[in-house]
């Protein structure tokens, strides 16, 4: 089984969207059994709360389903649970290695780079532009699947 870990600064704007993305994908493919994706924070700003309304809205306005997900912060213990731990953007891969100590594996990226990009993921709590980080979010799972299920 392939285990994904998404990371954001919180937990309840673009680490949830891009699990339940990835995770419809997944779905739609047949290949739920092959694959297991969660995400967390790097802070402990949300920890306990729900998704964003503004990501609710973007999962109802494309038929993402997503149940029971309830931010949490990343552990050290997630590096050697995951194979790939998935961040943002740059200030997430810094809090994300800060909290695991190195990455000997290379198990951290950013989303975008599997889509051939360095551009960071913007966070959708601050800009507002929820639409943006879909598509952004949508660009990067769609590369990070055909990665997974190509290698």
């Amino acid at each position: 089984m392939i285990k994904i870990l998404f990371v954001c600064h919180g937990n309840i704007c673009r680490s949830p969207m891009a699990q339940f993305v990835l995770q419809k994908m997944v779905d739609e493919a047949g290949l739920s059994g092959r694959f297991y994706i969660d995400s967390a924070a790097t802070s402990t700003e949300e920890i306990g709360n729900g998704i964003h309304y503004g990501t609710m809205q973007i999962f109802r306005q494309h038929h993402i389903p997503c149940t029971g997900h309830r931010a949490r912060q990343m552990t050290r213990h997630d590096y050697e649970e995951y194979d790939h731990l998935i961040g943002m953007d740059d200030a997430n891969i810094r809090n994300m290695l800060r909290i695991v100590g190195s990455d000997p594996m290379h198990k951290i990226h950013k989303l975008l780079e599997y889509a051939g990009s360095s551009r960071a993921i913007a966070d959708p709590w601050y800009t507002g532009e929820f639409d943006v980080t879909y598509a952004d979010v949508l660009e990067g799972c769609q590369a990070l699947f055909d990665f997974l299920t190509t290698h």
